[in-house]
């Protein structure tokens, strides 16, 4: 939001008193989640558009999924680390069956491409990142940031680099990846120091970090500058050099992108000014070209969207309004060079801070913070229609649903 540090958690942290009642039970070595298979090559919660295709995936009933819960330790009624999960693909259905601890605040979450390390960003003002062996959920250490209040990662295509965003200083860093997954010391860190900050901001905050789908360029998103960066980033010695710079309209606030499966369009979410927009990319140069303000499908006033994903077909879209408590749904036409809004249904929970679909695209996940559930919907191929899958499961503090 407007405010540096951890003050954005404040602005969404008026937790529901549901929280006590969620805890998961500790994880031991015994633990009954089971670990991820190497069928799939899924690298960053937020990023459908790096899935396999529908196409691609069985659609047979596999058994029980893993499904990993990201939330705040350090708030009220938080929970104890990331939460581990299994999901049913073909009912919806979460069960709960442990916790990783000692990881503090792990708010957003992204896994390797080889599916063996999972990451989590440690939100605090002295910003850090944790990586965690899945085979015996053994914490492989962490690394700052260099910055304040980390709220997203994402591991390079390459999985041999970690990218991170600060919400609290305007800085995204890079950190290498080691054979076994561990990470090394940072390798870049750079702060948004210019444009100025848009209205009612009083500095930079860096909210996402990710990598185009051609691989060959990372962008990075901030809120309070109204910027998108586009960086070509040295894969032998993990720096950054800016290529290209987009803004949107003053006190627009983008939040989050996503790419459309096709590569050359993405949709950018604005959270202050209650907006998304489709925009061009080229990735020749890695510039970004940011086209019109669309609907939210949530009235007047601002319902403070979240994030955006986009179905595996490249056929549509959803948005997650926190304050309308509402997922918006677009159909994408033109080959991804237009969205258009279709309906908007209640996510069955309170402020949806995050989005996520199964590598499949059957189900869609939601994670609410203030009601701390996990809320679920099958996904109509056809149609896009979204249908709640049962009642939504209890997860502390619920700011990232990560399935595998």
């Amino acid at each position: 939001m407007g405010s540096g540090g951890l003050s954005r958690r404040r602005f969404v942290g008026t937790l529901a008193g549901t929280a006590a009642g969620a805890t998961l039970p500790a994880a031991t070595g015994c633990d009954d989640a089971p670990a991820p298979t190497d069928t799939a090559d899924v690298s960053e919660a937020s990023s459908p558009e790096a899935r396999p295709s529908a196409q691609t995936e069985s659609r047979e009933p596999s058994g029980p999924r893993p499904l990993y819960l990201g939330t705040y330790t350090s708030v009220e009624g938080g929970g104890k680390g990331i939460g581990i999960a299994t999901y049913d693909p073909t009912t919806g259905r979460i069960t709960g069956t442990g916790t990783i601890t000692d990881v503090p605040d792990p708010s957003y979450l992204a896994l390797h491409p080889n599916r063996r390390t999972l990451y989590a960003v440690n939100e605090r003002e002295d910003g850090a990142v944790t990586a965690v062996r899945l085979a015996d959920r053994k914490v492989l250490g962490s690394r700052s940031t260099g910055g304040a209040a980390p709220c997203h990662l994402s591991v390079h295509p390459s999985g041999r680099w970690l990218l991170s965003a600060n919400y609290g200083t305007g800085s995204v860093a890079v950190h290498p990846i080691d054979g076994a997954g561990a990470i090394g010391e940072r390798t870049d860190l750079v702060t948004h120091s210019s444009p100025t900050p848009g209205p009612g901001q009083e500095g930079p905050h860096a909210h996402q970090f990710l990598t185009s789908p051609d691989g060959g360029h990372v962008l990075a998103v901030d809120l309070g500058t109204d910027t998108v960066y586009t960086y070509r980033l040295d894969q032998k010695a993990g720096t950054l050099s800016e290529v290209a710079r987009a803004q949107t309209k003053p006190g627009a606030g983008p939040r989050h992108l996503t790419f459309h499966p096709g590569g050359r369009y993405a949709y950018l979410a604005n959270e202050v000014d209650n907006s998304v927009a489709v925009c061009a990319y080229d990735p020749g140069t890695g510039r970004l070209t940011i086209g019109e303000e669309q609907d939210t499908g949530t009235g007047s006033g601002t319902s403070y969207p979240a994030q955006i994903v986009v179905t595996p077909n490249g056929r549509y879209a959803y948005l997650a309004n926190r304050g309308h408590n509402s997922l918006a749904r677009y159909a994408i036409e033109s080959d991804g060079s237009r969205l258009r809004l279709l309906d908007t249904v209640p996510v069955s929970g309170d402020f949806p801070r995050q989005i996520a679909l199964s590598p499949d695209g059957t189900l869609l996940f939601a994670a609410n913070q203030r009601s701390s559930t996990v809320s679920v919907f099958h996904v109509d191929e056809d149609s896009g229609e979204l249908r709640l899958a049962g009642e939504p499961f209890a997860s502390p503090v619920a700011v990232c649903a990560l399935p595998l």
